[in-house]
């Protein structure tokens, strides 16, 4: 059996425990396994080419970033337990009152924390893939929300435990405090260095999210940091031109396997079961992906058609139109500032939306009234 690393002892809460350490990357003695990825990375590769593709079927690709970042933020931060909808997501962006105000926070934490990430990487004088970035990132993953005062920021400079009320009895104890500066140098190394290892790009991406999980180097939002990393590294290494796939979906589908299959890493040596299950989940994300792409392509097709057939449509009422994936929820006085235009013009353009059936009209009051792009919404989620 493979050893993927070594145990030192750390101690926390007056309890001494082995804290697992894990050997750099790449996997040796043995290397990994080609047959493990070969022909699963072929199709995952070949997977995400049809994604790039078919994302020219609609107008505007920032229609489909607006759900596709907003869902992978959404399902990311329930992995972690949080019970934000996709549409108290829109709400909140509206500017509507949600009831679960601290969960959305966490999730519009994920989209700055993301948005930062990404500015950096397609910035000639932004910071490269580095733990500076991570931890700027992690700075504002954590701001104002639930583990604010876990040293947002900044690496743990405590042990930590995961599982279990108490160290001793932990699931996995991750590495001490002192090693993971190193680790996470490591790591690093591994992420610039030459690619000479005659690893494919989704396979080192497996690597590097697993091996960052295992260094946990945070005391709070390992795992939406370790998952904002595939994203990154997935246009870093240009397998996708822009952040269209939510793999979270996946993730959390088979978050119990998620789990085992990265503790197997660490009690069986077992990298390649876990990144047969990664090249597995790209599939997967990147064909559901594909399929929300065209059903969107084809809900808005018809929308489009619809409106043009309209004798009532004009100016007003196109420029709505195509704003809506992007503003899913809406007034009509948001409607007024967007389209820059008069209260009765925009009125009188949601009002035609609405007589065609594309918008709903979802609080029945006079004034205030809130609309809704609902066979969109229904669509995403």
């Amino acid at each position: 059996m493979r050893r993927t690393g070594t145990y030192a002892t750390s101690t926390t809460l007056n309890e001494s425990v082995e804290a697992f350490v894990p050997n750099p990357l790449p996997p040796t003695k043995p290397v990994l396994a080609v047959e493990c990825y070969m022909e699963a990375n072929r199709d995952a590769e070949m997977a995400l080419a049809r994604l790039s593709g078919v994302s020219g079927l609609v107008p505007s690709v920032d229609w489909l970033l607006y759900s596709a970042i907003r869902k992978e933020a959404l399902l990311t931060s329930q992995i972690e337990g949080t019970q934000a909808s996709l549409a108290d997501l829109f709400d909140d962006e509206a500017g509507f009152a949600v009831s679960n105000t601290d969960d959305v926070e966490e999730v519009t934490n994920y989209l700055r924390a993301f948005r930062l990430v990404q500015h950096n990487l397609r910035d000639p004088g932004g910071l490269p893939l580095c733990v500076r970035l991570l931890c700027d990132a992690h700075r504002l993953l954590m701001d104002g929300v639930r583990g604010t005062g876990k040293q947002p920021g900044e690496l743990r400079r405590t042990q930590n435990w995961i599982g279990g009320p108490q160290p001793g009895k932990a699931v996995f104890v991750p590495p001490p405090p002192e090693r993971v500066a190193d680790l996470l140098a490591d790591l690093e190394r591994f992420i610039h260095g030459a690619p000479d290892k005659g690893l494919p790009p989704l396979v080192k991406i497996a690597l590097v999210h697993a091996q960052f999980e295992t260094i946990h180097p945070f005391l709070d939002g390992n795992g939406r940091i370790g998952r904002l990393l595939i994203a990154a590294l997935l246009e870093h290494w240009q397998l996708l031109p822009e952040p269209l796939m939510y793999l979270s979906g996946y993730l959390k589908q088979h978050q119990g396997e998620y789990y085992r299959r990265l503790s197997g890493i660490r009690t069986e040596g077992d990298w390649e079961g876990w990144v047969s299950f990664f090249l597995e989940g790209v599939t997967e994300a990147a064909t559901d992906a594909e399929r929300s792409i065209v059903a969107i392509a084809t809900l808005v097709a018809a929308h489009r058609r619809t409106l043009l057939a309209s004798p009532k449509a004009g100016p007003a009422s196109y420029r709505l139109f195509e704003m809506l994936p992007m503003m899913p929820r809406f007034t009509i006085e948001r409607v007024r500032q967007s389209l820059g235009t008069s209260f009765p013009t925009a009125n009188a353009a949601v009002q035609l939306l609405e007589k065609l059936g594309m918008v709903t009209e979802l609080t029945a009051q006079k004034k205030n009234r809130i609309y809704s792009y609902q066979p969109y919404i229904e669509l995403l989620t």
